[in-house]
């Protein structure tokens, strides 16, 4: 590999260490195993998996390094080169369902993409899949992130709020997946310093992910809950299934790339549901989740309490 590449996958695996201890310190009981593969075009990477623990029934933080002789047509034809050209791609992607209704399921993606010897760029981003609306939560996980992309650029967190609230809506539900967060793709800055640049934007955002989330965590986790929850949670957790199978192109790009099927499916929850023509209660908590939480607002700005 090249230096920058080299870099890059540092960037990553230290990354994966780094939130995967997070989330065992965090669960006190569970702990990560890790699945290594090989891809027979080039590369590979290792899955870590978490199951069955005390707060997350499933958490995966995986980091993968593929390249190949030909790119997918798809992507060669989006940025205008020839799939000949071969690629080069590395990513770390984590996703978290946990037991209690009450704390969030969460998802991120740092990832970066070679073709040829000219074509480069970033993308990355994180989000939040509630079952339960909790303003103070939604504001925390959003204030973090901004807080983050305000350090590369204070026009950067607007941009890739909106793109994430773009990326991570259910048009067949006409309802987001979550609280959203953010998300950038095809991150190229100009200039000599460019490409460092966008690297420590990488790096920061990944080291941002626990401060994002774990006080979430830690803050619901003793929250009771009886079957009505756990049956709620499932439904949301079914709507989490359709985005990632239907929608979600990381999904897309490991299939076409020959990837690891089971790290590829580590995103989906190890359970979920499905109810014909499910209406909350009127007044009910489910029915605060579906209708103010699954339309985009500025989360960072509101207000207390709200």
């Amino acid at each position: 590999m090249s230096a920058r590449r080299d870099r890059v996958v540092a960037v990553m695996r230290a990354g994966q260490e780094a939130f995967a201890r997070a989330l065992e310190d965090c669960d006190e009981e569970g702990r990560f195993t890790a699945h290594r593969w090989n891809r027979p075009g080039g590369g590979g990477g290792e899955a870590r998996i978490l199951e069955g623990g005390q707060v997350f029934e499933r958490a995966g933080v995986n980091v993968s390094a593929v390249h190949g002789d030909e790119a997918p047509a798809t992507i060669a034809a989006e940025h205008g080169v020839d799939p000949a050209a071969g690629f080069f791609a590395t990513g770390l992607s984590t996703v978290v369902h946990p037991n209690n209704p009450h704390v969030p399921s969460f998802h991120a993606n740092f990832r970066y993409f070679e073709m040829g010897e000219d074509t480069w760029w970033f993308g990355g981003g994180a989000d939040l899949t509630p079952s339960y609306g909790y303003a103070e939560d939604a504001a925390h996980f959003h204030r973090t992130l901004k807080d983050y992309c305000d350090k590369y650029d204070p026009a950067f967190y607007p941009e890739a709020k909106s793109a994430c609230d773009r990326y991570f809506y259910l048009p067949h539900r006409r309802e987001t997946r979550g609280v959203g967060g953010i998300f950038f793709d095809g991150l190229r800055p100009g200039g000599p310093d460019g490409w460092e640049r966008a690297l420590d934007l990488a790096q920061r955002g990944i080291e941002t992910l626990a401060a994002a989330y774990l006080p979430i965590v830690r803050r619901r986790l003793d929250q009771a809950y009886g079957k009505k929850e756990r049956e709620w949670q499932l439904l949301r957790r079914g709507r989490y299934v359709e985005f990632n199978l239907v929608y979600d192109r990381g999904t897309r790009f490991g299939l076409q790339t020959g990837g690891n099927i089971e790290a590829i499916l580590m995103s989906l929850p190890p359970l979920a549901g499905w109810g014909f023509d499910v209406t909350p209660e009127p007044g009910s908590p489910e029915a605060e989740m579906r209708d103010r939480f699954l339309t985009p607002r500025d989360w960072a700005a509101a207000a207390p309490g709200w």
